[in-house]
């Protein structure tokens, strides 16, 4: 019998099939239907800083980032914007507030798309239908941007506070708004920054029409509470094929933002996987320093992004079940390790030489793979402790 071994074998089991929703273009990147969920960050950078700002965009893009959205909160951003979304290497997204000016200079400008808050943009709905016109004679998109923190005074009189309906019926009258001038290449973000109240509003929302989700939980918190919250809310929605792209929002650099929102797709087997760390998390067991282990083959292997499970095991109970049955792993105990090669086991070393054997043989199996580390590739491998 072959024991199948490493990353699954695509395609890989999901926990529900994707819902069902147009597709979308923003700028070279296909959002809905059958198109990947893709990874979306915001800059930090001031959008005048121009040189900052495609920097920034430049690290996004080598973390896997594959949208970006920039600020345009002045006339000074917005005169910004041609160069940065003609430079940028991925689309770029113009993020509107206030003045609705500032969308038909983003249109003007050739960003992929532009982020509209119906909430704070004043007299929006008279400025649908010319928004509608100029975007589809650009082939520009458009994301509805609904926030709890900023929804229509209308709604707040209705509801009380911004509950998962009152995003949900913002929403739609939104989208209605747009199909009335028959325009149709737009996508939604109901967001809130409680994932009980944001699950509910994009489960309402999925209800209601075949419209692509942009999936966000606002003002998430600091990178460790924000992590905590977006992967519980995607989790959540995602295992019911619900999202089309996503947003981890942390008061972190938005590269780690990138980095969260790729492995919560990887965890859920909605992204194809890249390199990924087992370990385990030590116990009375324990005859080696599997902490200090783990940490220094994350950071030994930190670029690759060869498909590759690697296990770091520190007891003789589950170390070489879970090292044999990963491409490469090491089973610890009385200061020595057994490395396993696909299940085989090919050396034993003493405790010292347990990371920089890993990483030799890592470096060997990735180029039998023929593909070669790549520095500036995405982000860290994940760890995933059992």
């Amino acid at each position: 019998m072959t024991v199948g071994l490493g990353m699954p074998s695509l395609p890989a089991p999901v926990l529900a099939p994707r819902r069902k929703t147009r597709k979308i273009k923003v700028g070279k990147v296909e959002v809905g239907g059958d198109a990947p969920i893709s990874v979306q960050s915001m800059t930090t950078t001031p959008t005048t800083d121009i040189n900052a700002t495609l920097q920034q965009i430049a690290e996004l893009t080598a973390s896997g980032c594959d949208i970006v959205r920039v600020a345009c909160p002045s006339r000074d951003d917005a005169e910004a914007l041609p160069v940065i979304a003609q430079k940028s290497q991925i689309p770029v997204i113009a993020d509107i507030h206030f003045q609705p000016n500032y969308v038909y200079a983003a249109i003007d400008a050739g960003c992929a798309a532009v982020r509209v808050n119906p909430g704070n943009i004043r007299q929006f709905d008279d400025q649908v239908g010319e928004i509608a016109r100029r975007a589809k004679a650009a082939g520009v998109s458009i994301r509805i941007g609904v926030n709890a923190g900023s929804l229509d005074k209308r709604l707040l009189e209705k509801y009380g506070k911004p509950t998962a309906e009152a995003l949900v019926e913002s929403a739609v009258w939104e989208a209605s708004l747009f199909e009335e001038h028959d325009f149709h290449d737009f996508k939604i973000s109901v967001k809130h920054n409680d994932p009980v109240v944001m699950v509910r509003a994009y489960e309402l929302l999925s209800e209601r029409g075949d419209w692509p989700l942009h999936l966000g939980v606002t003002e998430a918190g600091p990178a460790f509470q924000g992590t905590i919250k977006s992967a519980t809310a995607f989790g959540a929605l995602l295992s019911k094929g619900i999202g089309d792209t996503i947003r981890v929002s942390l008061s972190a650099p938005p590269v780690e933002e990138v980095k969260v929102g790729n492995q919560i797709l990887q965890s859920l087997n909605l992204k194809p996987r890249k390199l990924e760390i087992v370990s385990c998390p030590s116990c009375g067991r324990a005859q080696v320093d599997v902490y200090t282990l783990a940490e220094q083959v994350t950071a030994g292997l930190e670029g690759m992004t060869v498909p590759l499970r690697v296990a770091v095991m520190g007891c003789v109970v589950n170390g070489p079940g879970e090292a044999r049955e990963a491409d490469l792993g090491v089973a610890s105990g009385n200061g020595k390790g057994q490395i396993f090669v696909k299940g085989e086991v090919i050396k034993t070393v003493p405790e010292s030489q347990i990371v920089e054997t890993l990483i030799e043989e890592a470096m060997r199996i990735a180029e039998e793979m023929g593909e070669p580390i790549d520095e500036e590739s995405a982000g860290a491998p994940s760890v995933t402790v059992g």
